[in-house]
């Protein structure tokens, strides 16, 4: 019987263990540890999310060029992307960071006719994203029946859109004359 009990003491079995449990120690490391963690990860998260949201803007502008170039040639007629408060109507004035809006511009007027055929409505950029135009695609951008970028009095409308974070590389999205479009990632500094 000695026997029997000193090898359930060798094996353990002899008393009932505890259930673990972190000493108030373990538990102050373990805290601090997760907070050196989080302290060192957290400017390179926010950098990440930062150059993410200026991909994803200038890649939605450059999809909704896209998108009214080659609906214009597909359907025969004008195509238009406007800057849109609202997403309804062209805002005159307004700035492209905005949102802005496609639609079918049959009768090659300023705003979206009443019965006139939306195609894309994009909802304004993210807080701190800015989208710099020159003066030729300030107002509108209109492709006609062939796919090439035209304002609504027949002149060459090209430009390039800068997007924009304080800290971060600037994007461009470029619109050739022909209604091409690239985006292009640089090296130059946002203000």
């Amino acid at each position: 019987m000695n026997r029997s009990k000193s090898l359930l003491r060798a094996t353990g079995c002899a008393h009932p263990r505890k259930p673990a449990a972190f000493t108030l120690i373990e538990l102050m490391v373990a805290l601090a540890l997760a907070g050196i963690l989080a302290a060192t990860t957290a400017p390179n998260w926010r950098a990440f999310l930062a150059t993410s949201e200026l991909r994803d803007r200038s890649e939605a502008l450059a999809r909704a060029l896209s998108v009214a170039r080659s609906e214009a040639i597909k359907r025969g007629t004008r195509v238009d992307l406007c800057p849109s408060a609202d997403r309804l109507r062209c805002a005159s004035g307004a700035t492209w960071e905005l949102g802005w809006l496609t639609f079918v511009n049959d009768g090659n007027a300023a705003q979206p006719a009443s019965d006139a055929t939306i195609l894309g409505r994009e909802s304004a950029a993210a807080a701190g994203i800015t989208i710099a135009v020159n003066r030729p695609v300030a107002d509108y951008i209109s492709f006609t029946s062939l796919g090439h970028a035209r304002r609504h009095d027949g002149a060459l409308q090209m430009g390039t859109f800068t997007i924009c974070r304080h800290g971060q590389d600037a994007r461009k999205v470029v619109l050739a004359n022909s209604g091409r479009v690239r985006t292009d990632v640089t090296h130059e500094a946002c203000p």
